[in-house]
């Protein structure tokens, strides 16, 4: 007989509507996941927003300049007190863009102590010959937001000049010869001091890192979609070994005749019947009829008995009757005393 294909196992009744419950709770654990990992954005955005919003603080506050530049900081807003540096020492960022143009960003050190310095990211121009280019002198109080070094090398440009390809503190520290934080400050105002006219136009700061909060929902989020995923799994698997044993689950062997199961038992009630006949019964009415045979044969001979005193009885009358009769015929008469007169 040919293997039963196994589509017809999956559109029977039964695994069709667990089909439909399985696919209904994964939908719903799906769901689930993607609300959760809503939840972590959510608590993610708020968190890195909270960060940018924060009140200023001073640098020095969140980290020295013998410090590398902590996760925390990044984002931050701060205030810097200092002076600012030589001309000479004001670098250049290329391939800026500003409102649809390209140029550079001005960057001017800013010396807060006897032999450190911080670089602030003062503006852009739209070239470095720009009137607005030129450096600040003097004392000055300015706010802004803490931006790390980007990822980009750009040592190779510190050899042509002050034109650098990207903001890259360890390429700054060598053309300057003093101390700087592994930080740039991204200017957004000017508290006091001398401001520049014509000043570079203001940048931007970059949005704040990441902060990732809510961990635990991402891994709920997962733990949904595995539960969506097994719940899946766990009907194709039991699918599959309805399939391998289709006996327990065919209506259409029930009715199949000459089946081993319902036959069988059918087959052997009649030889216990036959048994139960032939055998127990018989041997257990045996003593029964040992005993009626006995009764039997008390009452036959009783009746025997009887029967002999009948006859006994039977001929001592007629023997008196015919004696008697005898006597009434000779004449004689027998006396109560039993003596015979003529």
């Amino acid at each position: 007989m040919a293997e039963r294909p196994l589509w017809r196992t999956v559109v029977t009744p039964r695994w069709s509507g667990l089909l439909l419950l399985a696919l209904v709770l994964a939908g719903v654990m799906t769901a689930m996941g993607v609300w959760q990992l809503g939840v972590y954005q959510s608590k993610t955005d708020a968190a890195t927003a909270k960060r940018a919003e924060a009140a200023p603080v001073v640098l020095q506050s969140l980290f020295s300049i013998d410090e590398g530049l902590p996760s925390k900081a990044v984002g931050r807003r701060v205030t810097v007190d200092g002076t600012w540096g030589p001309a000479a020492d004001q670098v250049f960022i290329a391939d800026r863009a500003q409102a649809g143009r390209n140029g550079f960003w001005v960057v001017s050190p800013l010396k807060v102590s006897g032999d450190g310095a911080v670089m602030v990211v003062r503006g852009w121009v739209a070239s470095v010959s720009s009137p607005a280019a030129k450096a600040p002198a003097g004392a000055a109080r300015l706010t802004g937001s803490v931006v790390a070094s980007e990822a980009e090398d750009s040592s190779g440009d510190a050899a042509k000049g002050r034109v650098l390809s990207s903001l890259r503190i360890p390429t700054i520290v060598h053309l300057v010869d003093y101390r700087v934080y592994d930080a740039f400050v991204v200017q957004t105002s000017v508290e006091s001091g001398v401001v520049p006219s014509p000043a570079p136009e203001a940048v931007v700061p970059p949005p704040p890192p990441t902060d990732h909060a809510g961990l635990r929902n991402i891994a709920y989020a997962f733990q949904w979609w595995i539960f969506a995923a097994f719940t899946l799994w766990m009907w194709a698997r039991m699918v599959l070994d309805a399939h391998r044993s289709p006996d327990e689950d065919d209506p259409d062997n029930e009715d199949t005749p000459g089946g081993s199961g319902p036959a069988t038992d059918g087959g052997a009630e009649p030889d216990a019947c036959v048994a139960a006949d032939h055998g127990a019964p018989a041997d257990r009415g045996a003593p029964a009829d040992r005993g009626a045979a006995a009764d039997r044969g008390t009452h036959a001979a009783g009746g025997a008995e009887a029967e002999d005193a009948g006859v006994a009885g039977a001929d001592g009358a007629g023997v008196a009757g015919a004696d008697g009769a005898g006597g009434d015929q000779r004449g004689e008469r027998v006396e109560p005393s039993g003596t015979v007169s003529a």
